[in-house]
């Protein structure tokens, strides 16, 4: 082959080549253009599709919402953002939907005790370590539910750092409701005379000051304080003494939950030693002194309606314990009062019988009318006119008393005869 042979055949394979590299260009250019038509077809078709799945949910959830009970408060309405793709209202519409799966359980509550119990947040505490306790505490019993639930009703946004009081009987929404307001800082308390310490503690509890089990281990245990040593006249108390008879009647004021047993039991009894003191429980005529005189004006409190007739119904019972009153058969007072707080339960703190004949029935120590002196322990908490009354009674001879029906007054008799007789004109069974 000659030179120029070559050179021709050379020439034509380079324009061959390049006939067939403009082919491949052109048929990748072809193919992209294809593979991107048919991208955007995908894309779109996705788009349509998540379109149509987000309306249908939508609707289909506004149905269920619209269908049913609304018991859950405050729940996102799915209609809301209806055509609304962005991040946050696909996050929130899936919230919602997963919080309507589980509604039913929001309204199981933790446990059945009623009682209220102190929870306290504290500042800056995320909802989720909230919702943590409050799982760990008996109050509720899905943390994740109860953070859920938050979130999709936005309460989580309103809860309030502070004291709370809560209980195990509450549903979700109940708690997180109650989570939203914090109780007072100072709670006002007024104590009545003739109060039994379990009902203090009742009422101590339902201002959210202190428990009533807490409130009632420091009173009937009142040696373990250290405040103990700091009232002399609490010296007469037993080994096994409560302070009963000793938590003096009035208005106080005390911190919300802050409180401890001390801090609470401090204020009555620096009043009882202000009004009263220790001198205040010796030196008068009723030959009584410290925790005896506290225990019998404590049954004067719960007897005297009338404070004029304190007196003389302290009188009544100091003639018989001295015994003055022949016909009673012994020293027994026979105090309506005593056998009443010796059968008082929760809800019923003082006892009443249908007739005198029950009293017979009640074995307690307490009981008066089977166990002659004075009752093992006090029985209530008297006001200063009581304690003042049995200190210095009413110098008589009167061994009884009766009703009237009039207002709370009494009246009184010397001798079993008269007692008969007032018993008949007053319309009680002899």
């Amino acid at each position: 082959m000659t030179t120029e042979e070559r050179r021709a055949l050379l020439l034509s394979r380079s324009t061959h080549a390049k006939q067939n590299e403009r082919g491949w260009r052109d048929q990748l250019r072809g193919e992209n253009l294809v593979w991107n038509i048919l991208r955007a077809g995908v894309l779109a078709l996705v788009l349509i599709v998540v379109a149509g799945v987000w309306t249908v949910s939508s609707a289909h959830l506004g149905e269920q919402f619209l269908a049913s009970p609304q018991k859950t408060a405050g729940l996102i309405n799915p209609n809301a953002n209806q055509f609304s793709l962005s991040p946050d209202s696909i996050e929130q519409q899936v919230l919602a939907l997963n919080l309507k799966l589980q509604e039913p359980e929001l309204y199981v509550p933790a446990g059945t005790d009623p009682r209220q119990r102190p929870f306290r947040i504290e500042p800056g505490e995320p909802a989720r370590f909230i919702a943590a306790r409050l799982a760990e505490e008996g109050f509720i019993t899905d943390p994740d539910l109860f953070n859920l639930y938050l979130r999709v009703t936005g309460l989580e946004r309103n809860i309030e750092a502070g004291n709370f009081m809560l209980a195990q009987n509450m549903t979700m929404p109940q708690v997180a409701e109650s989570l939203q307001n914090a109780l007072f800082e100072e709670a006002v308390v007024t104590i009545p005379e003739g109060m039994r310490s379990e009902e203090i503690a009742e009422r101590l509890s339902a201002a959210n000051v202190i428990e009533e089990d807490v409130f009632l281990a420091a009173v009937r245990n009142p040696q373990s304080l250290s405040l103990f040593d700091d009232f002399d006249f609490l010296q007469s108390i037993p080994p096994n003494g409560s302070l009963e008879g000793f938590l003096f009647p009035d208005t106080y004021r005390f911190p919300v939950l802050a409180a401890t047993p001390e801090q609470v039991l401090r204020p009555f009894l620096a009043n009882f030693e202000d009004r009263v003191g220790n001198k205040g429980l010796v030196g008068g005529s009723s030959g009584l002194s410290g925790r005896d005189l506290v225990s019998l004006a404590g049954i004067v409190e719960r007897e005297a309606v009338q404070s004029d007739e304190r007196p003389l119904i302290a009188s009544v019972y100091l003639n018989r314990l001295n015994n003055k009153c022949p016909e009673v058969g012994g020293n027994y007072l026979q105090a309506d009062p005593t056998v009443q707080y010796a059968r008082g339960t929760v809800g019923n703190w003082w006892w009443k019988p249908q007739s005198i004949q029950e009293y017979a029935a009640v074995q307690s120590p307490f009981n008066t009318y089977l166990y002659p002196g004075l009752p093992p322990a006090p029985i209530s908490n008297p006001g200063l006119s009581a304690i003042d009354a049995t200190r210095n009674p009413a110098q008589t001879g009167y061994c009884f008393f009766v009703a009237t029906g009039e207002d709370g007054r009494h009246i009184f008799a010397q001798t079993y005869g008269e007692q008969q007789q007032n018993l008949q004109i007053y319309g009680y069974n002899p």
